[in-house]
């Protein structure tokens, strides 16, 4: 079977969308109007994706506040919006919550001085509200925009949580976001919960949802994880995958399945000895022992923090490297985070249009490596 390929994450949205979404929550549109525009940008991204020739579709949250934020706020079918600026934020919630990161250029990363890591000059964070009484409960599910999202859409989709009403609502696969996982290995002064050891909670927590569901629904859920980019930038990415992994292969005991998706894997890219050692120490216990349940690994083989768009040629040869540690016939090909807008070098119609060739680069790609390795 030649390797699967998927997009993880969202889509760089449109200016128009952005614009759309700036002039609800100053009053300037109703919710009517804005949806005409989410539902213009759903069904472009869609398109857009068929035409790459993407096996499976998505949406890339048009419509959501965030990955993160969309369970927060009201539910767009009651017609109140699904942003933090707007209405419908559950009455339980208040806006001064846990600073979940804390963000750092890339470039201060890699040359950070003995005072540490240097923030955004413009204070550079993601807020998350806070919960002032229990308990939480969603206020929007994925499925309500999968619902709408799918209309006239033949190819399958997929989408993100919410994963029973996901399934329900039509989708074929479905993705846990799991940026939390790498950044609890952080331990950042500046950001306390990253140094409770919390990592272990959180695997706990999933595989309390996962094994709610048989291994044959198990195929098809994912854990996403990432350096969490974000605005040309990331929060964990000096955190070694060593430092997650092994927490992350236990969701996969009890013929649990688990989709890892990496940053890069070329030679030239940064990272890519964290990711290619602990495969291949942990190869023969791991992936090769859990070959019954059809495990995939879905390594990214774009950078979403380059607009440099790369060549199927050299997605190729980052798969054939790839396959050196993993087996064959459990080895994917993604690229997450392609939601990031290249501030620095255009606006967010230019990240878009790169978002949509490193997809098609990907693509095309992986289907020269299948070749390559006779799969």
């Amino acid at each position: 079977m030649p390797i699967p390929t998927e997009v993880v994450g969202s889509l760089p949205r449109p200016s128009w969308l952005q614009q759309a979404f700036g002039d609800y929550d100053q009053g300037k549109i109703t919710y009517e109007e804005l949806q005409k525009y989410q539902d213009k940008a759903c069904e472009d991204s869609i398109q857009l994706m068929v035409a790459a020739g993407e096996p499976v579709v998505t949406d890339g949250e048009q419509r959501a506040s965030s990955f993160a934020t969309y369970p927060l706020t009201e539910c767009v079918k009651n017609g109140l919006s699904s942003t933090l600026g707007g209405t419908g934020l559950a009455k339980n919630l208040v806006a001064d919550g846990q600073y979940f990161a804390l963000y750092v250029e890339l470039r201060h990363i890699m040359t950070r001085s003995a005072h540490g890591h240097n923030s955004f000059d413009d204070g550079h964070h993601r807020q998350l509200p806070r919960l002032t009484g229990g308990p939480f409960r969603y206020k929007t599910y994925a499925s309500d925009y999968l619902q709408k999202s799918s209309k006239g859409v033949s190819a399958p989709m997929k989408t993100v949580n919410d994963v029973r009403q996901a399934f329900n609502a039509g989708a074929v696969r479905v993705s846990i976001d799991f940026t939390e996982g790498r950044l609890a290995s952080k331990n950042d002064p500046r950001n306390p919960w990253t140094g409770r050891n919390m990592l272990k909670s959180f695997v706990d927590l999933n595989n309390r949802v996962i094994d709610r569901f048989t291994p044959e629904e198990r195929k098809n859920i994912g854990i996403h994880t990432c350096p969490g980019g974000d605005c040309d930038s990331v929060h964990s990415f000096d955190v070694p995958y060593e430092s997650l992994l092994p927490s992350m292969f236990k969701m996969i005991e009890k013929e649990k399945v688990y989709k890892l998706v990496g940053d890069n894997i070329r030679k030239d890219a940064n990272g890519v000895k964290q990711v290619s050692s602990l495969m291949a120490v942990r190869k023969n216990k791991v992936l090769k022992a859990r070959a019954k349940t059809s495990q995939v690994a879905f390594i990214g083989v774009t950078n979403p923090l380059n607009p440099t768009v790369e060549t199927p040629e050299q997605v190729a040869d980052a798969l054939v490297v790839a396959s050196k540690y993993i087996s064959k016939d459990q080895l994917g090909a993604t690229d997450a985070l392609l939601c990031l807008h290249f501030r620095k070098h255009g606006s967010p119609d230019y990240a878009r249009d790169i978002a949509f060739m490193k997809i098609t680069a990907r693509i095309k790609g992986a289907k020269i490596a299948s070749e390559r390795l006779g799969v």
